[in-house]
Formats: structure tokens, C-alpha cells, sequence
């Protein structure tokens, strides 16, 4: 698959997750064999203001190339300025806007998925982007509002506006994150436009990458919530896609050694306290399955430095 200039040979890309998809968390990932990942959504207006924290979400590894920056608004000034900015000040190959994203928390400000709703918005902001940006545009929407009526026209004018890509995650807003990713929506959209279409839902497992891909026809998909506490996920899809072959199932020791690294990474972008306290999360996705997860997992919520942390998660061990 290629978007703008961009190769991405097997299709395969890691979707933006915010408070999980962080420098240490695609740093795993890229070890596993990913080629291309997006940073966390970061605000068109924490950029153009400076905001330490959301400078802090732009932070890409020298050997995190292609990559993607992920920007969210529903201001075309801001959007079109945020992304002057970045490209000044940071090394990426894709340009992202975020149409998709359902919390309400973004989508009250008119941000996000909210934009399904306004076409002539949606259509202003990523002209204004397209004008300022010296890179791919891609963009990420869910599949409607409350429904897929009028989603076809929405896809029409993203590519006719000039987008490079378009990711379509197979839920409405109204769903959020329940019920089940509507494959054949994006299965029609794929059929409507010319310019490549990433699918995205529901990929938890190699066949369900397989199976969507083959049904759908898309040219790339991109996996998220599957990836949590999961990476081999990415190394199964590689794998497969270049061998034909199912790798076997992680052990203990590998899924340790990984945790353990994930950490160090983690403490090298953020420090000891705050990498520890942001992995508790990540180790409940690791371990889950385990016959003692909950107990590793309630240590785990009480540790308060790198040894500990380490003697609770050598418990896995004793499986």
C-alpha cells in the first residue's frame, strides 16, 4: 500500500490510541515488525499554543520511520497552523486528521466525529491542511453519527478535498466502542473511491485480519485495540503475510521479557515514577489470561519502584 509517497508494504498499520499508543508502547511495537504507527491525537490547539504536554505526545524514535502525526480541531486556523508547526519541528511522513475519534469530551468541542455531521466544516479543514502541509494527508472516521446514510458522500469529498488515505473505523459514534464493527460499510466505501482505504474493528486475532481484508478488499488495515498487551498480534499478521506461517503463542518468559522492556522504555521517555504508574494498565493487558494475573496485577497497582516491579512480574514464572 502506498499513500502519497509512503510505502507500507504489508498494509499493516498501528491506529492512535490516547494513553496507549506512546513513544514506549511504538517502540514494542516496531520491534514486533511494524512499519507504521501514529502518535497519540494531539490538539491543533495545544500545538499552536505550545503546550508542554502536547509537545510531549510528539516525541518519534530515530527508528520510528514511516510515522504518522495525528491532529485533531474543528478551527481550519488552527489546524492549518498546528501543522506549519509541526512540519517545522518534527521528523514524520504522514499527516493525520482525526474525524473519528467518539469521546465526549471531543466531540462536545465540535472535534473529532463530530465533524460527520458538517461536511462544509470537515471539507474547510482539510483543504486548510492540504494548503499548509508538505506531507500525506490521511484521514480517520468512523462510519457515520448515528448511521452510514450520507457516509459515501462524506468519503467522496475527503478525496476529492485532496485526501491521500482514509482510515474507517466500522462503528458509528453512537456506538462507540460496543457492538460489532460494520465490515461492509467499508466494504461499500472501499468501492466508491479511488484513493486507499484502511479498514479498521474488530481485529483481535491473525484469522480476523484475514478474514476482513479478504471480505472487504481494502488495501491496509489498521489494528488498535488488539494490540493492547499484545504485540505479537503484529508479528503473527508480518509473519504470516510474508510466509504464510502462524507463529506459535508467546510463553511466559517472552511475554515477561517484553514488559520488562516496555518499562524501560517507558522510564527512559517519562522517568521511573510515571512509566510505572502509566504500565499498570499495560500489564493487566499482558497478563490477562494468567492463572494468577489478579494477583500480579493488584502488586503491580502497589509498586512503587523498578525492583519491585520486576520481582512481581517474574512471578509470571510460577505459572
Amino acid at each position: 500500500m502506498k499513500i502519497g509517497n509512503v510505502e507500507i508494504p504489508s498494509g499493516l498499520i498501528l491506529g492512535p490510541m490516547a494513553g496507549v499508543t506512546d513513544f514506549a508502547f511504538r517502540k514494542i511495537c516496531r520491534e514486533f515488525g511494524l512499519e507504521m504507527s501514529y502518535t497519540e491525537m494531539v490538539s491543533s490547539k495545544g500545538i499552536y499554543y505550545k503546550d508542554k504536554k502536547t509537545m510531549s505526545l510528539l516525541r518519534i524514535g530515530k527508528d520510528e520511520h514511516p510515522v504518522g502525526v495525528q491532529i485533531f480541531g474543528s478551527d481550519p486556523f488552527f489546524m492549518s497552523e498546528a501543522v506549519k508547526r509541526v512540519q517545522d519541528t518534527v521528523e514524520y511522513e504522514i499527516l493525520d486528521i482525526n474525524m473519528g475519534c467518539p469521546t465526549p469530551k471531543i466531540v462536545n468541542n465540535g472535534d473529532g466525529s463530530a465533524l460527520l455531521k458538517d461536511i462544509d466544516k470537515a471539507r474547510k479543514i482539510l483543504e486548510a491542511v492540504k494548503s499548509a502541509s508538505h506531507k500525506p494527508v490521511s484521514v480517520k472516521i468512523r462510519i457515520g453519527w448515528t448511521d452510514s446514510d450520507g457516509i459515501i458522500d462524506f468519503v467522496k469529498m475527503l478525496e476529492d478535498s485532496g485526501a491521500d488515505a482514509i482510515a474507517v473505523h466500522g462503528r458509528t459514534r453512537e456506538q462507540m466502542y460496543t457492538g460489532k464493527a460494520d465490515w461492509d460499510t467499508i466494504k461499500n466505501i472501499k468501492s466508491e473511491v479511488n484513493i486507499p482505504v484502511i479498514g479498521n474493528g474488530d481485529i483481535y486475532t491473525l484469522d480476523d485480519a484475514i478474514r476482513r481484508t479478504d471480505e472487504s478488499g481494502v488495501d491496509g488495515i489498521m489494528i488498535a485495540r488488539g494490540t493492547r498487551g499484545n504485540p505479537w498480534l503484529i508479528r503473527d499478521i508480518i509473519s504470516y503475510l510474508k510466509t504464510g506461517m502462524k507463529p506459535d503463542k508467546p510463553n511466559a518468559n517472552e511475554v515477561r521479557d517484553v514488559i520488562m522492556r516496555h518499562l524501560l522504555y517507558a522510564i527512559e521517555n517519562k522517568g521511573e515514577h510515571r512509566a510505572i504508574v502509566e504500565l499498570r494498565k499495560h500489564v493487566g493487558w499482558y497478563i490477562k489470561g494468567y492463572k494468577n494475573a489478579a494477583q500480579i496485577r493488584n502488586k503491580i497497582n502497589k509498586s512503587s519502584d523498578i525492583e519491585e516491579f520486576k520481582n512481581y512480574i517474574n512471578e509470571l514464572l510460577d505459572n
